[in-house]
């Protein structure tokens, strides 16, 4: 039997087992990723995180060709095992875990470049605690019918992907969104090739107060459930809702959900439009595991 140090660390409530793998060493099969993130049989999490350096392992040898600086690879798997592109609140829990275990020297102003399967992620501290440069995204023209428990008839959603993919559902009411049962999966019709991130929206009324934008969200995760929280599905949400409101509708965006609070941004580079996550980014408590 093998032990192996853990840091149980959390983002708005979007709760994580991170993993120091300094040698690529570390295997840790679905089954046993499903086990540590069990919440009644294991530590408890919504993922797990392996951190290791990008030139170990072939995932990070590509995020290496995209920036050569991107010297830390986020290898992230979902609670039942299975191996997932990006994770939002995940990639600034990685930055927490890097900067306050001295493995990283990030001040203020300054870019640490992390590799995910989604590509490289730009990070930098800010107030809230750490702002991420999602990168670019695109809507998915194929429209899927949402099927919960709560809600009266099917509802149509806006596919969005921001390196991973969502669709995000419009709903009349906050009453309609706290009487959702998120217990058991959505049905979805036709179902995606590779499933999807599924999020329930209500905007605010008024929804645009002094040219940011509000809503408030809950989230299906694909390959762990309801969550307190999701960074690329509050990413999601904001990007369809905009698209709702039209041309007039601001790029600057606050998110409420179970867990907490967010902020959105859509901003032009030269490459096109990219989208920012900023919010907060917890480390709970370290432990031994053994498997």
């Amino acid at each position: 039997m093998s032990k192996v140090e853990f840091t149980k660390g959390q983002g708005t409530g979007n709760d994580f087992v991170l993993i120091l793998d300094l040698e690529g060493s570390i295997d840790i099969t679905p089954a046993q990723v499903a086990k540590i993130c069990d919440r009644h049989f294991g530590v408890g999490a919504d993922g797990l995180i392996r951190i290791v350096p990008s030139h170990l392992i072939p995932e990070g040898s590509a995020a290496l060709k995209e920036e050569p600086s991107a010297y830390w690879f986020m290898d992230y798997r979902n609670a039942d095992g299975s191996v997932a592109e990006m994770c939002g609140n995940g990639v600034r829990v990685f930055a927490r875990y890097l900067t306050e275990k001295g493995l990283v020297d990030l001040p203020e102003g300054q870019v640490l470049h992390i590799g995910t399967r989604a590509g490289v992620r730009d990070i930098q501290k800010n107030k809230a605690g750490f702002a991420v440069d999602m990168g670019r995204w695109k809507p998915e023209p194929q429209e899927v019918l949402v099927s919960a428990r709560g809600l009266d008839v099917a509802r149509p959603s806006q596919g969005i992907n921001v390196g991973n993919p969502h669709l995000v559902v419009a709903l009349a009411s906050s009453e309609e969104l706290s009487s959702l049962d998120l217990s058991i999966a959505p049905t979805l019709e036709p179902t995606p090739e590779l499933g999807a991130n599924i999020e329930f929206v209500v905007p605010a009324d008024p929804m645009v107060t002094n040219g940011v934008g509000k809503i408030s969200m809950r989230v299906f995760e694909r390959g762990v459930g309801e969550t307190l929280s999701c960074g690329t599905g509050i990413v999601a949400a904001a990007l369809a809702t905009r698209l709702w409101a039209g041309p007039e509708a601001p790029n600057q965006w606050t998110v409420e959900v179970p867990g907490g609070t967010l902020g959105v941004r859509m901003f032009a580079t030269e490459e096109g439009e990219h989208v920012g996550l900023s919010g907060p980014a917890e480390l709970s408590f370290d432990g031994v595991l053994e498997f």
